[in-house]
C-alpha cells in the first residue's frame, strides 16, 4: 500500500487471557505486522520522525519514560480508579509523540484503559514495581543500542517510548516511529524473566532489532514458519549481541537436551504458512514460541560460520530470502553451538 509503513507488534499472550488472539496478526510481517489503517502514516509525520531519527543517531535513540510517571500521577490521585475522561485528558492527551502513536495504532484510549483497569486492576497495581526500574532500564538500553550502532553502522535510531496501555499488546514498532512498549503488559509477563530490569532491557533490545530488519519482509503476505522463526531468531540473536542475553531466555531450559528432537520436528514444518505451532502461542501464564529458539539457533549458526562478523550481522538483519539464509547458515537439527 503506497504511503504505508511497516509496524511491529508483539503479543506475549493471547485472548484466552485478554481477548484478541494473536492468530489474527498476520497479513504481513515484522513480527506481527499490522496492515491497512494501523500501519498508515502521513508522509509529513514520517518526515518529521525521520529527522528525529537522524538527530538521535550520534547519541543513540531518545528513550522516553515520562508517560509512565504521568499515568501513575493520575492513577494515584484517583486512588487507583481514574475515570476514562481523566485517563484521556490528563494522561494520553498531554503525552509524548510515542504515546500518541501507540494510542492511534492500537486503539489505546482513556475508555479502553479504564475498561481493562476495571477487569484487571492487578495489572496496573503490580506494574508499579516495574516503574521503579525504568531509569536504570533507560541507562542500560541506551548503552545496548549504542553498541548496536557500533556493530551495525547502518542502524536506525527512532525513539523508544515506555508507556501504559490497555493491557495489550506488549510492544509495537516501526522504522519511522520506533518502539512503544506497554509497561503493564510486559510487567505482568513474569515467566519471561524474573528480574524485572533485565526483562525490560532484553525485550526492548529484541524489539529494536526488528526496527532494523528489511522492509521487503513486510511484503510477504503469507510468511512461512521458517521465515518468521528466522526473523524472531535474528532479533533474539541481536539482543544477545548487544546485552549478553536473549529476551526469551526461558526457552534455553525448556529445550536443553531436546534440541535435536525439537529441530527435527521443525524441519517438515518449515514451509508451512500456519505458524501457530511454533510462534505467537504464548499466554500470560505459559510460555510457548519454540520457533523463536529454533530461529535463534539458525541465526547463531550463520554468525558463527561467518569469517566477517560485521558483514554477517548486516546479512542477518537484511535477510530477505529465508531458504538461502538457512542453506548458508550451516545449521542442522541438534547442531552444537558455542
Amino acid at each position: 500500500m503506497a504511503g504505508t509503513l511497516p509496524q511491529v507488534e508483539t503479543y506475549l499472550f493471547n485472548e484466552a487471557t485478554l481477548a484478541e488472539p494473536p492468530g489474527v496478526m498476520m497479513n504481513r510481517i515484522c513480527t506481527r505486522v499490522l496492515v491497512g489503517a494501523m500501519v498508515c502514516a502521513a508522509l509529513s509525520a514520517g518526515q518529521t520522525s525521520s529527522a528525529q531519527t537522524a538527530a538521535a543517531t550520534s547519541s543513540g535513540p531518545v528513550i522516553q519514560i515520562d508517560d509512565v510517571t504521568r499515568f501513575y500521577k493520575v492513577y494515584d490521585a484517583a486512588n487507583g480508579h481514574p475515570t476514562a475522561d481523566q485517563l484521556q485528558h490528563d494522561y494520553i492527551d498531554p503525552g509524548s509523540d510515542g504515546l500518541h502513536h501507540f494510542a492511534e495504532a492500537r486503539r489505546v484510549s482513556g475508555t479502553a484503559i479504564a475498561k481493562n483497569l476495571t477487569e484487571h486492576p492487578e495489572m496496573y497495581s503490580d506494574a508499579k514495581r516495574c516503574m521503579a526500574v525504568l531509569p536504570r532500564v533507560r541507562e542500560r538500553l541506551q548503552a545496548a543500542l549504542l553498541k548496536l550502532g557500533e556493530l551495525y553502522p547502518d542502524a536506525k535510531f527512532p525513539p523508544v517510548t515506555i508507556a501504559v496501555g490497555r493491557g495489550k499488546p506488549v510492544a509495537i514498532g516501526s522504522p519511522i516511529f520506533g518502539v512503544q512498549l506497554g509497561l503493564e503488559s510486559l510487567c505482568a509477563t513474569t515467566w519471561l524473566n524474573p528480574n524485572v530490569e533485565d526483562r525490560f532491557v532484553f525485550v526492548l533490545s529484541h524489539e529494536y532489532a526488528h526496527v532494523q530488519q528489511a522492509r521487503a519482509l513486510v511484503d510477504d503476505e503469507h510468511p512461512t514458519v521458517l521465515e518468521m522463526s528466522i526473523i524472531e531468531g535474528a532479533a533474539e540473536f541481536t539482543a544477545e549481541l548487544i546485552t549478553g542475553e536473549v529476551a526469551y531466555a526461558q526457552l534455553r531450559e525448556a529445550t536443553k537436551g531436546r534440541e535435536k528432537e525439537i529441530e527435527t520436528e521443525f524441519v517438515p514444518d518449515e514451509d508451512k504458512t500456519d505458524i501457530s505451532k511454533w510462534l505467537y502461542n504464548s499466554t500470560l501464564q505459559k510460555p510457548g514460541d519454540l520457533g523463536y529458539w529454533v530461529g535463534y539457533r539458525i541465526v547463531k549458526s550463520y554468525y558463527q560460520h561467518a569469517s566477517n562478523k560485521q558483514l554477517a550481522l548486516r546479512e542477518i538483519l537484511q535477510m530477505t530470502d529465508p531458504k538461502a539464509f538457512l542453506a548458508k547458515s550451516g545449521w542442522y537439527p541438534g547442531i552444537s553451538l558455542q
